[in-house]
C-alpha cells in the first residue's frame, strides 16, 4: 500500500471508491440520493478546489497502483476536521484506514492544530467504531441534508 497526496487526475477514482463505499455503507440512503451527493460532494470543481485550498491535506491510498481509499481533512485555527474519510469495501479491514487516519493527522499537525474532529452519519456504526478505535470519544451531534432529508450526524473529537 502507499499513501500519497491527491492530484488532478485521481478524481474519477476518489469518486469511484465514494460511490461504490456509500452505496455499501448506507442502507438507508436510496441509490439515486447516494448518486446526487457524490456527484456534488466529489465534482469535479469541488475536488479541485479541495486540493488546492491552503490548510488542506487530501490523501489517497493505493494498491497495485490503483486508488482505494482516501481521506480529505482541513485545518481552521486549532482545530482540524475530517472532511472525508472512504475506503471501498472490498478492500476494508486491512488497515487502510488507520494508515490514512494516521498520515492525515501528521499533515495537519503540521498546522499546529490542537484536536481534530470527524463527522458521520449516526447509521454508520462501523465509522463510528473505527473513530472509537483511533481515540476520538463522541462529542456531539448535527444534521446534514441528503436526499432532501434531514440526516443525523454524530461529531468525534481527539484531542492532541
Amino acid at each position: 500500500m502507499e499513501l500519497r497526496p491527491a492530484t488532478l487526475e485521481d478524481r474519477s477514482a476518489i469518486r469511484s471508491v465514494a460511490r461504490d463505499t456509500w452505496h455499501e455503507t448506507y442502507d438507508e440512503l436510496e441509490s439515486d440520493a447516494i448518486d446526487e451527493t457524490i456527484d456534488d460532494w466529489y465534482g469535479d470543481e469541488r475536488l479541485e478546489e479541495s486540493l488546492s485550498k491552503p490548510g488542506t491535506a487530501f490523501l489517497v491510498a493505493e494498491v497495485d497502483d490503483e486508488v482505494v481509499g482516501f481521506t480529505h481533512g482541513v485545518v481552521s485555527g486549532a482545530e482540524g476536521d475530517v472532511l472525508r474519510m472512504a475506503v471501498h469495501p472490498d478492500h476494508q479491514g486491512q488497515g487502510i484506514g488507520t494508515a490514512l487516519h494516521e498520515r492525515l493527522c501528521e499533515d495537519l499537525q503540521d498546522f499546529n492544530m490542537e484536536r481534530v474532529r470527524a463527522i458521520d452519519l449516526a447509521s454508520n456504526e462501523g465509522g463510528q467504531e473505527f473513530y472509537e478505535r483511533q481515540g476520538f470519544e463522541r462529542t456531539g451531534e448535527g444534521t446534514v441534508e441528503i436526499g432532501g432529508q434531514e440526516r443525523r450526524e454524530v461529531v468525534y473529537t481527539l484531542e492532541l
